[in-house]
C-alpha cells in the first residue's frame, strides 16, 4: 500500500462513474502513474451495479491517494460530476471520465502552466482519440487556447470553437471552478461552465498531446443520441415537458454573463458578443425549435 505524502496534496482528480467496469482499471493505473505525486484522485461512484466498486476499492486498497465515495442512488452524471468536485480539498481540480486514458506528464505539465501563468484558470494538454483497444484513431485539434486579456474577447473565440470540450478535462484552478455554477442538469452542460471559466481566465495549452480521449460503442455521446435521453443521461429525474434545448442552451450562457464576477462594463461587452457570436452559431437550431413548437412536434419527455 502507497502511503499518503506527509505535505496535504495540490491537485484533485475526479473521476465520476457508472458501470465502468470494462475501463476503470486502466484508468485509474494511467492516473497513479502520474510523474507528478502531489494529487488524490476522488472516485464517485453513482450506485454501480457492475464491478465497479470492487474495482475502486482494490486501488484503494493499494494506493492511500485514492478515495472512494459511492452513492446509494443513481442520480444522474451531472450531479455525480459536481459531487466529485465538491468532494476535492485542494488548490486544482480535474476530471477525469472513467473511460479516458492520461500520458504520465498530464499532470505536471498541466500545474506548470497555471503555476507559471497566473491569469490562466485552466490548462489542458492536445488531444488524441484511441478506440476501445487503446489504438491511435487521429490527432484532434481543440483550439480553445484563450489568451485574450478580456472576458468578451475570450467568449468571442470560445463560442464558434468549442466542440468536444475536451478542455473541461484539463486542470483547473478549484478556486474558478467555485465561482461557476458547475455542471447543470441538461445537455451541452458543459458549453456553458467552459464559457464561465472563459469569463473568469485564460485558457492555455499545453502543446503534446498527453489526453487520450477514449471513443467506444458505450461512451455517452452514442449510447445517448437523442437530446431526450441525453437530458435524463444528465439528470434522470429531470421533467420539462419541451425539449427546446438550443433556447436552453442559448439562455444559460447568457445567464452566465449575467452572474459573472467581472466589471459592469465587460459583462456589457461579453453579453453583446454572445449575442453575436452565439446567435450567429444557434440561429438555425433556435428557428428550427421554434417551427417545432408552433407545430406542436418538438420533442418530449
Amino acid at each position: 500500500m502507497r502511503p499518503l505524502a506527509d505535505s496535504p496534496p495540490r491537485v484533485t482528480v475526479g473521476v465520476p462513474v457508472f458501470n465502468g467496469e470494462r475501463f476503470l482499471a486502466q484508468t485509474l493505473d494511467a492516473l497513479l502513474a502520474q510523474t507528478y505525486e502531489s494529487f488524490e484522485i476522488v472516485i464517485a461512484d453513482n450506485a454501480s451495479t457492475d464491478a465497479t466498486e470492487e474495482i475502486c476499492g482494490a486501488a484503494a486498497a493499494r494506493d492511500a491517494r485514492v478515495r472512494y465515495h459511492r452513492s446509494p442512488e443513481n442520480r444522474g452524471a451531472a450531479w455525480n460530476f459536481n459531487r466529485a468536485f465538491t468532494l476535492a480539498r485542494t488548490e486544482c481540480f480535474k476530471w477525469s471520465a472513467y473511460d479516458d486514458l492520461c500520458e504520465p506528464t498530464f499532470l505536471e505539465r498541466c500545474v506548470e502552466v497555471l503555476d507559471r501563468e497566473p491569469r490562466a484558470v485552466l490548462a489542458y494538454p492536445r488531444t488524441r482519440f484511441i478506440d476501445e483497444d487503446g489504438q491511435p484513431v487521429r490527432d484532434h485539434e481543440d483550439n480553445l487556447a484563450l489568451r485574450q486579456r478580456a472576458a468578451h474577447e475570450r467568449l468571442a473565440a470560445l463560442v464558434p470553437a468549442v466542440g468536444y470540450t475536451n478542455p473541461i478535462y484539463g486542470v483547473i484552478r478549484a478556486s474558478a471552478l467555485r465561482k461557476t455554477r458547475l455542471l447543470g442538469a441538461y445537455a451541452s452542460s458543459d458549453y456553458v461552465l467552459l464559457a464561465e471559466l472563459a469569463l473568469l481566465g485564460e485558457f492555455v495549452e499545453v502543446p503534446e498531446r498527453l489526453f487520450l480521449r477514449r471513443l467506444h460503442p458505450e461512451m455517452s455521446r452514442r449510447v445517448n443520441p437523442s437530446a431526450a435521453a441525453a437530458a435524463a443521461w444528465f439528470s434522470p429525474t429531470a421533467r420539462q415537458r419541451y425539449r427546446a434545448e438550443s433556447w436552453r442552451l442559448f439562455s444559460e450562457h447568457l445567464l452566465a454573463v449575467a452572474r459573472a464576477p467581472i466589471p459592469a462594463g465587460e459583462r456589457v461587452l461579453s453579453a453583446a458578443t454572445f449575442f453575436r457570436v452565439g446567435g450567429r452559431r444557434y440561429a438555425h437550431h433556435l428557428a428550427r425549435e421554434l417551427v417545432e413548437l408552433a407545430r406542436g412536434s418538438l420533442p418530449t419527455r
